[in-house]
């Protein structure tokens, strides 16, 4: 049975998304261009969100494989997560993430011309950052192109073993208010043992704590939505206590960040209050979806569809906006409020008008070809 509070999930969070990159044109975090104001104080929302934002999407899609594999053998399930992921990442390498490169270029005065004389004479010229092909946001397809084919072997074993022991000690886990929180040992050794060794390079060959810790994440998604009706009951049941646990680790978290040196004790200690912190909004997230969201709409509908579109396309619309922005002496809630509608607004007009009716580019942007 379809769970719509998945999808409701999935939109809000890429949704959030939009949020979140307009927000790093305004905080002292790298990105490819800035404000000319930077807002230290932005810093603190940033990371209330950030804390778990691509973790759920990596369960949901977990999730979403399930489902998958419900409808296709392990050979067709890879064909179709080819055709889905991997053409709109090559049509987004090639189209839309060279004009930000572009415009990342103007702004650091390391190209002086226009365009067309950029692309393709320059857009695919060396790897970024040092040159300037890259998959930019996009980077999210390539990685889950990869676990899921190379875990269709574990997820076929598990589809055509539901009783085995390890499916039946999750379902038991399942069963207790915070059992489930005993999944956060493997991603806390990628936290403690992984991430001071390898920063998030989202470049996938270097990218060692992201992937493995991203994999993670993605095969608890799967094993979650193997014991569904244990795993709904529970979060739902419970979602409060896991919002309590959610705000506590938070203060906790932030506390540390912001009020010790690091040290090893701090790094072990930083790590642990981390991964409970993501778990327990994960599990908050899931609770309040179930409660709240598990209904049908039209607005799910169309919005369900819209936003892989949505996703593709979004960084290089609010990074073409925000470069006639980023030098007027204008205050925050203008730039961001402008950046925010003219965002949703140009890519729901090219999603609208230039994706959805055309029966030859829907693929293009990971839509079926109806």
């Amino acid at each position: 049975m379809r769970r719509h509070d998945l999808d409701w999930l999935r939109v809000l969070v890429f949704g959030l998304l939009i949020f979140y990159h307009v927000g790093m044109f305004f905080v002292p975090w790298g990105f490819h261009i800035k404000n000319n104001i930077i807002y230290d104080w932005l810093i603190y929302p940033m990371l209330f969100v950030n804390q778990w934002r691509l973790p759920i999407l990596f369960v949901i899609s977990g999730m979403g494989t399930f489902y998958a594999l419900n409808k296709r053998t392990g050979k067709q399930f890879a064909l179709e997560r080819i055709i889905r992921l991997y053409i709109p990442l090559t049509v987004g390498m090639l189209l839309i993430v060279p004009p930000q490169v572009y415009i990342e270029r103007l702004v650091n005065n390391q190209f002086l011309g226009n365009y067309f004389e950029f692309w393709p004479s320059m857009a695919f010229n060396g790897i970024y950052p040092e040159g300037n092909f890259s998959w930019h946001h996009l980077w999210f397809l390539p990685y889950l192109l990869i676990f899921s084919l190379l875990l269709i072997p574990v997820f076929l074993y598990l589809k055509k073993h539901p009783a085995n022991k390890f499916i039946v000690w999750i379902n038991k886990l399942a069963t207790k208010p915070f059992g489930l929180f005993w999944l956060i040992i493997p991603l806390y050794l990628c936290e403690a043992f992984l991430e001071p060794f390898f920063n998030v390079t989202h470049a996938l060959i270097d990218d060692w704590f992201n992937f493995t810790s991203s994999m993670i994440l993605f095969f608890y998604g799967f094993l979650l939505i193997s014991v569904k009706a244990t795993f709904w009951k529970t979060v739902e049941q419970y979602r409060k206590w896991y919002l309590i646990a959610g705000l506590v680790g938070f203060s906790i978290l932030m506390t540390i960040i912001f009020g010790f040196e690091d040290s090893t004790v701090i790094h072990f200690t930083e790590a642990l209050v981390k991964v409970f912190n993501i778990w327990a909004w994960i599990m908050t997230l899931f609770g309040y979806a179930s409660k709240h969201l598990n209904k049908p709409s039209k607005t799910l509908s169309y919005a369900n569809e819209a936003v892989y579109p949505f996703y593709i396309m979004h960084q290089t619309i609010m990074i073409i906006i925000g470069y006639y922005l980023m030098d007027l002496n204008w205050g925050f809630v203008p730039k961001f409020s402008i950046m925010i509608l003219g965002t949703f607004l140009g890519s729901w007009l090219i999603y609208e008008f230039l994706i959805r009716r055309w029966k030859l580019i829907r693929p293009l942007f990971g839509l079926k070809m109806k």
